[in-house]
């Protein structure tokens, strides 16, 4: 099985063509792929399929093998895979997703896809939408006791849910190796949650660092910086376009206030490729 390694600023990812044949097991290939030291090693398994209402249709699977409603490094990742690869020559391609399709537009040097543009959707606030056991229409400062501390968090969903919790200091003091699954595994969140530690450095810059459930700790996560902004302009702390800095680089995010989707753009990386034994699985 033909594979490529691809990461969006260090979110990094597990890259198929299943345009014409499906792993018959994608979560136990996703298992097995990133697996560090003995697999590929990576965050998640992106499958590119056909699609009927789309372009394309991707498929992520975290690397413990759940499968992701919608990631944004890997949609980035898949504009500059598809083109490429030769498999379309479009520079605005409608991507399908669990999470409903989304547009991506290809930035170009020469036949180069240097960076991608992902219209996220609308984010959405009812805790009941999100999947988080908050009353009322918004958990927005909502309180929370977590591995030991009471945390103040604000929920937002980009087809994922995600808490995000704004911090005074840099979130990298943080022990986010025990913080970060006492969060994902919280009673609040029935189906888990993504968690967003957030300095607010000005209101167009957000320092994040980011939990993914199913993945632990990553060096950048798309629809958490989205969320991040979000919750920062419904606290009234950034304003609607802002540099999200990660760990593994920047994003550049904007909430378009007439349309409610948010933009995100940034860079997308073609790591290596390889072939994987499929009996290694």
């Amino acid at each position: 099985m033909r594979f490529t390694k691809m990461h969006g600023i260090g979110n990094d990812f597990v890259f198929v063509d299943c345009t014409r044949d499906q792993p018959r097991d994608p979560a136990a290939l996703a298992q097995a792929l990133c697996r560090p030291h003995f697999g590929v090693g990576a965050d998640g398994l992106a499958l590119l399929m056909p699609s009927r209402t789309a372009d394309f249709a991707m498929r992520i699977y975290n690397a413990d093998g759940s499968q992701a409603q919608m990631c944004g490094n890997a949609a980035r990742c898949a504009g500059k895979y598809l083109y490429e690869r030769g498999l379309t020559r479009k520079t605005r391609i409608e991507l399908e997703t669990p999470a409903g399709s989304r547009t991506l537009w290809l930035t170009l040097d020469g036949d180069t896809v240097t960076r991608v543009r992902v219209d996220m959707g609308a984010p959405a606030l009812r805790p009941a939408d999100i999947g988080v056991d908050v009353p009322g229409e918004r958990a927005v400062d909502a309180p929370l006791r977590a591995a030991g501390q009471d945390w103040r968090i604000t929920c937002v969903s980009m087809g994922n849910p995600h808490a995000v919790v704004f911090v005074p200091d840099d979130p990298a003091a943080l022990d986010l190796a025990a913080i970060g699954p006492a969060f994902e595994h919280h009673a609040l969140f029935p189906e888990r949650t993504n968690a967003e530690f957030v300095r607010v450095l000005a209101p167009d810059t957000l320092l994040v660092r980011v939990w993914e459930r199913g993945c632990g700790e990553t060096l950048a996560c798309g629809t958490g910086a989205c969320a991040a902004l979000v919750a920062a302009v419904l606290g009234g702390l950034a304003s609607r376009q802002a540099t999200v800095r990660l760990p593994g680089g920047e994003l550049a995010i904007a909430w378009d206030a007439d349309t409610d989707h948010v933009l995100m753009t940034g860079p997308a990386v073609t790591v290596f490729e390889g072939d994987w034994p499929v009996y290694a699985q």
